[in-house]
């Protein structure tokens, strides 16, 4: 493919967006009715198989992570996440955008991050209804442990 088509795919395809390669073992966590069904089958589509459920008890390549404000602690929420994938893989934290139920405040997913040990590394709209949150594990902290 050429680099004009990657990056024609890359505005037009969500999973592509985000980065999500073929091959790729993605585990999705808080699933439910609301979330975006046609970002789910694209990121299905680019890694040529379905999304993982947050049984899945290997180390992944990224997690899906859908929250809500209520759906408790997001801080809990993301060191679980990040417990199912290698330093340095991003963890992406999806959101309702503003003025959904369920919004939850970016000031609150920078402390909830910070807390759990990840660095925002990119923020995009997801979706009509959401945004991402690229969340990694900082490097340099990765190699001290």
């Amino acid at each position: 493919m050429s680099a004009t088509a990657d990056h024609a795919e890359e505005r037009t395809n969500p999973a592509a967006r985000l980065g999500f390669q073929p091959e790729q073992v993605v585990p999705e966590i808080g699933f439910d009715d609301d979330v975006d069904q046609e970002l789910r089958e694209s990121i299905e589509e680019v890694i040529g198989s379905e999304l993982v459920d947050e049984d899945y008890d290997d180390v992944a390549d990224a997690v899906v992570l859908w929250f809500r404000e209520d759906d408790g602690d997001l801080t809990d929420a993301l060191v679980d996440a990040s417990q199912l994938v290698d330093d340095g893989a991003p963890v992406w934290l999806l959101t309702p955008t503003t003025g959904r139920d369920g919004y939850v405040e970016p000031s609150d997913i920078n402390e909830a991050a910070q807390t759990a040990g990840l660095s925002q590394t990119k923020s995009i709209n997801a979706g009509k209804d959401w945004a991402g949150s690229r969340l990694v594990t900082p490097k340099a902290a990765a190699k001290k442990r």
